[in-house]
C-alpha cells in the first residue's frame, strides 16, 4: 500500500533515519516551524506507523531490519558513554573478556585501552581496531565474515573460534528489551555469536541505554535472568528494575551527571 505524506514529513523521516531519532523541540528548531506542527505531523507518522513514539519525540519505527550504523552511534550518545564508563570499571585488570557488536560496547572499549593483563576477544573489527595497539592488552578477533554495515564477524567461523574459550567476562549489548526481560537483534548470524559469548563467559555484563526498552527486533538472544549484571541509565522502566531484581540481576543505573553514578545492586 502506498502512504502519501507531505514534503516536509519526508524531511522528518529523513531525519529521523539519519540521527536515528528526534526531539520535538529540536526539530521545530531545525525545520523552522511551530513545535504544534511538528507534533501534528509526528501524529501523523504514528498513525501510519511510520515512526515509534520516544521521550517526547520519534524514532523510525522498529521491523526486521535495524537501524544504520551511524544512526545508532548518534542515538542516546550520552548515556552510552555513561554506561561505558562505568561497565569498564566493572572489568578487573589481568581478567578476560568477550566483546560483542554494537555501539555500546565500543564505547567500552575506549575506556578499556589504558587497563593493563586484559585479554580481550571479540567479533567486532571496530573493538579490534581500537584496542590492538594498546601496550597492556592482548586482543584476539573472531574469524567470519565481516558485516559491511557496521563491522561485525559473525557466521559459523566466529562461533566456532568463540566457542574455544571460556573467559572471565562478557560484554555484551543488544537492540531490543521486552518487558518479560528477553532480549534481542535483527541477524540471527549475530545472536547466534553472542549467544555463544554467553555460554563461555563466567559473567555477563548487558550494556543498553534505556531505550531499548522501548523498541522491538524479531531475534530472541537470551533473557535478563541469565545475566549477571545489566548496566543503563535512569531511564530504566520500573517493571524492568523489579524483573532484574527479582531474578538476582545486579543492577547498575548510571546517572548522566557529571559522570556520577547511582548502583542498586541485587536484592
Amino acid at each position: 500500500m502506498n502512504v502519501e505524506i507531505s514534503s516536509r514529513q519526508h524531511l522528518i523521516m529523513n531525519y529521523i533515519r539519519e540521527h536515528g531519532s528526534v526531539q520535538v523541540d529540536h526539530l521545530s528548531e531545525h525545520l523552522q516551524v511551530t513545535p504544534q506542527t511538528i507534533r501534528r505531523d509526528l501524529n501523523q507518522l504514528y498513525d501510519l506507523k511510520l515512526v515509534q513514539r520516544v521521550h517526547g519525540g520519534a524514532i523510525v519505527k522498529d521491523n526486521v531490519e535495524n537501524l544504520g550504523y551511524g544512526a545508532r552511534k548518534i542515538l542516546m550518545a550520552e548515556e552510552k558513554i555513561d554506561i561505558a564508563r562505568r561497565a569498564a570499571e566493572l572489568v578487573p585488570d589481568n581478567s578476560s573478556l568477550f566483546i560483542n557488536i554494537g555501539t555500546t560496547t565500543e564505547r567500552v572499549a575506549e575506556y578499556l585501552s589504558n587497563r593493563s593483563g586484559l585479554l580481550v576477544i571479540t567479533n567486532n573489527i571496530n573493538v579490534a581496531a581500537m584496542l590492538w595497539p594498546a601496550r597492556g592488552l592482548e586482543v584476539m578477533i573472531a574469524s567470519g565474515s565481516i558485516r559491511r554495515s557496521d563491522g561485525g564477524i559473525v557466521g559459523a567461523g566466529a562461533e566456532e573460534f568463540v566457542s574455544k574459550f571460556k573467559l572471565d567476562y562478557a560484554v555484551i549489548g543488544c537492540s531490543a528489551i521486552d518487558e518479560d526481560g528477553d532480549f534481542f537483534d535483527f541477524d540471527l548470524r549475530e545472536v547466534r555469536v553472542t549467544q555463544a559469548i554467553m555460554q563461555n563467559a563466567r559473567a555477563i555484563i548487558l550494556v543498553t541505554d534505556s531505550m531499548k526498552f522501548e523498541r522491538r527486533a524479531p531475534i530472541r538472544i537470551g533473557n535478563l535472568s541469565e545475566v549477571d549484571t545489566l548496566v543503563t541509565d535512569e531511564g530504566l522502566p520500573a517493571d524492568a528494575a523489579r524483573y532484574c531484581r527479582d531474578n538476582d540481576v545486579e543492577l547498575v543505573i548510571v546517572a548522566h551527571d557529571d559522570g556520577r553514578k547511582s548502583t542498586a545492586g541485587k536484592s
